[in-house]
């Protein structure tokens, strides 16, 4: 509500619709008159001053009946005294962050951000300021219309007269007629939802009315039914900052169920309908069954068959075969299945030469459960429906783990998948198993938490936790780390020549961290000192073979890659210098001097980000990747030739919530602090491929969201050799082919080409057709279309030739 505005109250002329004396004398014998009479007495000396626009002093006291002076008398002491009450009270109406504080303050109402309803029944038990604000709206409404709420904008000065009819019989009621008065400019809106078919309804009625209201206790019972099966939030008591997360949830499910159409589409969805304040169970074949009672909701609740659950697969599960290619095995590496099913995982890895073995409550009850280098927990916490039973899951996996815990989660959901219904935190399939949905950030600080560590993501739904720290940064720092290759030896010099294969291995060292060897971390070390004295005289000779700036290059790589993962180190928890590997220790010490050195300028970038400007103008001036008018676009293999702060931004959704599988290009959002992956399957076979999904991270709150494109016309890519770099395969014949999709004028309206049948239409408009990487006559095409097309060319090129 504005600080500036001043109410306009109403002239001599307006006959108030309020307490009478008589009416105030009669709350006394009401179920809490003595409680109510003062406030009454004050209500109504404040609307005596407003009709006669005097202060309540100059009022003539002997105006008012005996009883009203006795009145005054007994509850005030005199009538200056009551008279400077009144006063307060009106200079009260004229500041809105009073009335604002007042109706979040209240005890009584359904309180939102920005509003207070209340049921007019309630009335008389609210705060004297509000009760005498709400009356001036009241002027502006001399013929008002039946009400059932009233609501109190906090943010402006309004109230709105809601009608609800059937409030008292509908366990839902929907909104029939709204009255919006704007207490400062006398402004008065009117909504009619009487012949929608979609109004607005009504959920937790008992919020409205006070705790003496005849169907306060119904109405209480209903919304805890609803809130145990799952169909509404837990209401919470107060709202502080820590509760953000659960009130934006909250509103986006009310955004949902806040009509009658989105509520029954709701109700359809958890398998129930509502009858006379009673949640009732619908039946597979759409029979009811009994009512579900508030004090067990649950008790209808079928036996989840956890087991079934299990699938048979014919290859390894992916969290499995996700760790192997994160080189997590080695030769020796033994196995476990924390709840295998039917034993999948075990049998492969067992063809593969490792140790392996698992358990299952059902499928595998008597297999001892035993330590072993890497533990699986793979998709079983989300089908335990006992949230003590899924965290001592977890646990109990984590205490067999020598070396590395797997934990995969189901962190998707098809909301419009048939047969499921709520249970607890999860739902339950038609196949009688339950399934927890995990948000992906949900799901880490769960691990988190209940395990004590900062798990890393591998994929969606798929994190691993190291029992080593130490193995832990190297296994983070090692994902941030470019592919260099060895500079190349442009010099035949004679000394050098004879010493190539001695010093191949600093050659190769240096080429993969950028600096020299400390001593005894190279194992070929001593053969090399007995020849040149020192690894660093040794290294003299390497530089005048080769190019010192090649050698320049690669340390600032390897600088830039550090800064990056240390950067991307503070969104969990940075690790002490302690608790770095010996190589990693040395690596900063090499390239940076210190550690607080490199922690210093790992922040500074990572400051930067904060800054959209600096982010737009990287992306728009990146050497590398198809700049788009909003959005940069990068194929994954060129992620690390980017500039650091773009890889740093990206980092901050792959290093939080993982790279989705599969996943081969990137795209920077430029106008919106966001990270799209996008998967073509086809990125590598065709010059130009289509994109079949799309997973969009909003880095402002690691919200997640996706879009699969199953259609017939799904978007395609153009100009692929500019989402790579020029080592990409087939790049010059990718160049060559653009140049001429230009000069045949393929590439002019991005809008019509962008899909594939868009893109099919501008070949057929254009008689062309694409074979392998060059652009061909339809053989099919018109002779006259085809001369007409050629003219245009012609035309083209020679208009091209002319520009300066």
């Amino acid at each position: 509500m504005s600080s500036s505005h001043h109410l306009v109250f109403p002239p001599q002329s307006y006959s108030w619709e309020c307490l009478t004396a008589s009416e105030v004398l009669t709350q006394q014998n009401s179920p809490n008159g003595d409680l109510r009479v003062g406030n009454d007495l004050l209500m109504f000396l404040a609307l005596q001053a407003l009709q006669r626009q005097v202060p309540p002093r100059l009022n003539c006291f002997k105006t008012f009946s005996p009883e009203i002076q006795q009145e005054i008398y007994n509850y005030f002491g005199s009538y200056q005294q009551t008279c400077l009450i009144v006063e307060q009270l009106l200079l009260n109406l004229q500041n809105p962050t009073f009335i604002s504080q007042s109706c979040q303050q209240s005890s009584l109402g359904k309180k939102l951000p920005n509003a207070l309803y209340i049921h007019r029944s309630a009335l008389c038990d609210l705060n004297i300021v509000l009760r005498v604000y709400e009356q001036l709206s009241r002027f502006y409404l001399p013929l008002l219309k039946p009400f059932t709420l009233i609501k109190f904008h906090t943010n402006q000065p309004v109230i709105s007269y809601l009608f609800y009819p059937d409030f008292d019989q509908d366990p839902h009621p929907a909104l029939t007629a709204s009255f919006q008065v704007n207490v400062k400019t006398g402004q008065v809106n009117l909504m009619d939802y009487s012949n929608s078919d979609n109004p607005p309804i009504l959920h937790r009625k008992e919020t409205f009315v006070s705790a003496d209201y005849p169907h306060y206790e119904k109405f209480t019972q209903l919304t805890q039914t609803e809130e145990k099966l799952g169909l509404l939030e837990p209401r919470r008591i107060s709202v502080s900052a820590l509760d953000a997360e659960l009130i934006q949830s909250e509103q986006r499910l009310y955004r949902t169920i806040g009509t009658r159409k989105g509520w029954q589409q709701h109700l359809n969805k958890h398998g129930v309908e509502i009858q006379d304040h009673q949640v009732i169970k619908i039946g597979d074949q759409g029979d009811h069954l009994i009512p579900i009672n508030s004090d067990d909701p649950l008790a209808f609740i079928p036996k989840i068959e956890r087991h079934r659950a299990a699938l048979p697969r014919k290859t390894l599960s992916r969290p499995v075969r996700l760790a192997i290619e994160a080189e997590l095995f080695q030769q020796e590496t033994t196995f476990f299945d924390y709840g295998c099913g039917y034993g999948g995982d075990i049998q492969r890895l067992a063809e593969q030469g490792y140790i392996s073995t698992g358990w299952d409550p059902y499928y595998s009850p008597q297999t001892p459960r035993v330590e072993s280098d890497i533990v699986n927990l793979g998709y079983v916490i989300n089908v335990i429906e006992c949230q003590t039973e899924r965290r001592e899951a977890l646990i109990q996996a984590w205490n067999l783990t020598r070396k590395v815990l797997i934990i995969a989660a189901q962190v998707l959901v098809d909301t419009q998948e048939k047969g499921i219904m709520v249970y607890g935190d999860g739902v339950i399939t038609s196949r009688n198993t339950f399934q927890k949905y995990y948000q992906q950030e949900e799901l880490k600080v769960y691990i988190d938490q209940v395990l004590n560590v900062d798990a890393i993501p591998l994929d969606l739904g798929i994190y691993i936790v190291f029992r080593d720290e130490t193995e832990a940064e190297k296994f983070r720092a090692s994902r941030f780390r470019s592919r260099l290759t060895s500079p190349k030896v442009r010099l035949n010099i004679k000394r050098f020549e004879d010493y190539q294969d001695l010093l191949q291995p600093l050659i190769q060292f240096v080429s993969d961290r950028g600096r020299l060897p400390v001593e005894t971390e190279l194992p070929e070390e001593e053969p090399i000192k007995q020849e040149f004295g020192s690894l660093k005289r040794a290294f003299q000779l390497i530089l005048q073979a080769t190019n010192p700036d090649e050698w320049d290059v690669i340390a600032h790589k390897r600088r830039q890659d550090l800064l990056v993962y240390i950067a991307l180190s503070r969104f969990g928890r940075r690790p002490k210098l302690f608790q770095l590997s010996e190589q990693m220790k040395n690596d900063i010490k090499g390239l940076f001097g210190s550690y607080k050195k490199s922690c210093n300028l790992a922040d500074l970038m990572l400051y930067t980000l904060g800054d959209p400007k600096i982010i737009a103008n990287h992306c728009q001036n990146s050497a590398v990747g198809q700049k788009r008018a909003n959005s940069l676009w990068i194929h994954i293999s060129a992620l690390e030739k980017l500039d650091p702060l773009l890889r740093l931004y990206e980092g901050c959704a792959s290093q939080t919530l993982g790279r989705p599988e599969g996943a081969n290009l990137i795209k920077f959002h430029i106008k919106t602090p966001k990270i799209s992956y996008l998967f073509s399957p086809d990125f590598d076979l065709e010059p130009h491929p289509t994109l079949s999904t799309c997973m969009q991270i909003d880095l402002r709150d690691l919200q997640v969201s996706y879009q699969a494109y199953d259609g017939p016309n799904p978007p395609i890519l153009h100009r692929k050799e500019t989402l790579v770099t020029p080592e990409y395969p087939h790049y010059q014949q990718l160049v060559r082919l653009s140049d001429q999709e230009e000069k045949w004028g393929l590439l002019d309206n991005f809008r019509l080409i962008r899909t594939r049948l868009g893109w099919l239409k501008c070949l057929e408009d254009h008689c062309a057709e694409i074979r392998g990487y060059r652009v061909y006559w339809r053989t099919d095409a018109d002779p006259y279309r085809v001369k007409l097309l050629r003219s245009a060319r012609r035309a083209r090129k020679k208009l091209q030739s002319c520009d300066p």
